[in-house]
């Protein structure tokens, strides 16, 4: 009778993540649509993967940010987003992004880089 206590106490302790939220886990670095992204960008700070997950967040969007800025700056290069003369700070782009994604949960199953840009464009468009 112990012994089955115990284990039932074991599995309840092991249950204790999938009934808490799982948290992030390491497939969602694969980073399979926007859904992936926003979970890795949104990690608590009790999460083992936290830090991981919040520089791959940061690293993901400014790395794709910085690809577009070099492309749009070549002769031949088109401007897709037009930041006024004073722009929020970097943190601030991926909270306002995070926040705007989470209105928009029809964006969640599409490409992360595709939803970044969508974004973008529509809250900062060039007028031309």
């Amino acid at each position: 009778m112990r012994k089955k206590i115990v284990l039932l106490m074991l599995a309840g302790l092991l249950a204790l993540p999938v009934l808490a939220g799982a948290g992030v886990t390491e497939k969602q670095f694969e980073l399979t649509n926007t859904q992936d992204l926003i979970d890795l960008c949104t990690a608590t700070a009790d999460d083992p993967l936290y830090n991981h997950a919040v520089n791959f967040c940061h690293g993901y969007l400014v790395g794709a940010f910085q690809y577009y800025a070099a492309a749009a700056a070549g002769p031949n290069g088109v401007k897709l987003v037009c930041y006024p003369d004073k722009h929020p700070t970097r943190n601030q782009v991926i909270d306002m992004f995070v926040q705007w994604a989470k209105a928009h949960p029809e964006y969640m199953q599409e490409r992360a880089v595709e939803t970044e840009f969508r974004f973008l464009m529509e809250t900062w468009p060039c007028n031309k």
